[in-house]
């Protein structure tokens, strides 16, 4: 069982990588306004965050740094779709289509970090 835990845990911190990638090579496609410029830089910092904190946790001292921890990668990833929603792509189909499935993967990603939380929250209050 141990096992099967922490292959999920190490699933995440690539599934973290892989966005955190994928925005990487998103964010290289889009219009260089002083806008657009300012707004990636917060984007493309925020979804490197969200991994980094995810591996954090993994390596956390105790339950009570554990879920901080995972807090901040969901606070992060909600900023990361924030900032991904933020971007003028100025109505490029391909743009706005790339965008619409990193917005998905990121409320993906809220999703199973606020399912942590609770899940820690229940078993260790």
């Amino acid at each position: 069982m141990n096992e099967k835990r922490n292959s999920k845990r190490y699933d995440l911190e690539d599934r973290t990588l892989e966005f955190a990638g994928k925005v990487r090579a998103f964010v290289k496609k889009f219009p260089k306004t002083i806008a657009n410029i300012k707004d990636v830089r917060q984007l493309v910092k925020a979804s490197g965050s969200v991994g980094a904190n995810y591996i954090e946790a993994n390596e956390s001292l105790s339950k009570k740094d554990f879920v901080y921890r995972v807090k901040v990668c969901r606070k992060e990833v909600k900023e990361s779709r924030y900032w991904l929603r933020l971007v003028d792509s100025y109505d490029d189909s391909e743009l706005e289509r790339e965008r619409d499935l990193l917005v998905n993967e990121a409320t993906e990603l809220m999703n199973i970090f606020g399912s942590i939380i609770r899940k820690v929250e229940i078993n260790y209050t």
